[in-house]
Parts: C-alpha cells; sequence; structure tokens
C-alpha cells in the first residue's frame, strides 16, 4: 500500500537520507527542514508523521499540538538527537506512538513504521473506506462500487488499484510521471514512463467520473470531486 508519509528534519543530509529510504518502500513522502512549513501542511492529513523534536523553529511539541488537534488519530514518531526519558514520557503524553534516538539506522526507522503501519491500519483498515462521486472505494478489500447499484464491482487490476490509490492519497497535487513510476511499478522499474499513460487512459476508462487533470509538460493531477 502507499501510504503517505510526512518527514520534518532540519539536518539536511539526514533529511535526504531518510526521504530516500521512505520513497524506497513505494510510500508517498513529503519532507520539511522547519516546523512552520510542516505545519502549513497539517491539514493535507498524511497516513504518518515522522518529526523530529529539535527543529530551528517551533519544535516538535509543539507542532505535534497542531497535529493532533487537527486529527487526533494520525500516528506519529518522534526522533531526536536527546535520549532522555523525559523526552520519551513527554513525546507519549502528546500522543506520539514512537520514539526514535539519534544515531539511528535508517533501516530500523523502516522497521518501526512498518510495525507501526500494520498494528494501526492492517486491523482498522477493514472500514476504511473512501467515496468519491458515486464511487465507493474500499482500500481493504480493494475494490470499488457503485453507490445505489446493489453489490456491482467494478473490475481493476492491481497495478490500476495502486494508482487509484496513490492518486487518493495525493488529492489536488500534481504529480510527475516519474513519482507516479516510483510509486506505482517501484523504483526498480526499468522502461518507457509512458506506461503511466496507457495505465492512466484505462483507469479513466473504467471510472470516468474520476477528475483526472493532464499537465502539459509535468504529469497529472486528480482534483476533489
Amino acid at each position: 500500500m502507499s501510504y503517505k508519509v510526512y518527514l520534518v528534519e532540519d539536518d539536511k543530509n539526514l533529511n535526504s537520507i531518510l526521504t530516500s529510504y521512505l520513497e524506497n518502500e513505494n510510500w508517498s513522502v513529503k519532507s520539511f527542514k522547519d516546523g512552520l512549513s510542516a505545519e502549513k501542511a497539517i491539514e493535507e492529513k498524511p497516513d504518518l508523521w515522522v518529526l523530529d523534536i529539535m527543529l530551528p523553529d517551533i519544535d516538535g511539541f509543539e507542532l505535534i499540538d497542531k497535529i493532533k488537534e487537527n486529527d487526533p488519530e494520525v500516528p506519529v514518531i518522534f526522533i531526536s538527537a536527546r535520549d532522555e526519558d523525559l523526552d520519551r514520557i513527554t513525546g507519549l503524553e502528546k500522543g506520539s506512538d514512537d520514539y526514535i534516538a539519534k544515531p539511528f539506522s535508517p533501516r530500523e526507522l523502516i522497521i518501526r513504521i512498518k510495525n507501526l503501519f500494520k498494528r494501526i491500519y492492517d486491523d482498522g483498515e477493514k472500514e476504511k473506506v473512501i467515496e468519491y462521486g458515486d464511487y465507493i472505494i474500499n482500500l481493504k478489500a480493494r475494490n470499488v462500487k457503485i453507490k445505489n447499484n446493489g453489490e456491482e464491482i467494478i473490475e481493476l487490476t492491481s497495478r490500476e488499484f495502486d494508482l487509484l490509490q496513490y492518486f487518493l492519497n495525493n488529492i489536488s497535487h500534481a504529480l510527475t510521471r516519474e513519482q507516479i513510476l516510483n510509486n506505482v511499478w517501484g523504483r526498480d522499474y526499468f522502461g518507457s514512463d509512458r506506461v503511466v499513460d496507457d495505465l492512466i487512459r484505462r483507469l479513466r476508462k473504467k471510472l470516468p467520473e474520476l477528475k483526472i487533470e493532464t499537465i502539459y509538460g509535468h504529469g497529472y493531477r486528480m482534483v476533489e470531486e
């Protein structure tokens, strides 16, 4: 599944390394190097926040307060250079789900995130249903039904559903073909990016109510219905 992960880390080198590792898991990643820019993205409701506690402007504790005010259920992992009990306790009190102290292996963070996703989303995703126009999209069952039309299911291939889910995770975001390739086919895919155009053409044909815009010279964007 292409989860949406937002990373807040002011160290440019570490930010770049962690972003690469996260993207290698085929997650949709957006990274920030300060708290104020991350604060502006809170309403985008990612599936996970990874927050550095020590930021150059507002700190991670202040940021998690704003995040939880907007969405109390979203999971948060704190990272910090200070391996102190007080930070751990404060983070838990504010609603964090995990804490990892620097220095750490990026693979350790990936494992912690996967365990968190399994615990939070694998059980609850049975009820994770998105309505878009007349479509009822069940992310756990990976199917699409039409409202008021009984149990009729619109048959999508696995990759068509992956593409649909990636668009749903990035509503209103302009996506390049390269981003779509990396997140739907994987970063190890070798071939023409025109496979993206073909897959989108098939998805549009099966689900004509999807509002997928072509951004000439850039890629595609799906907007709210």
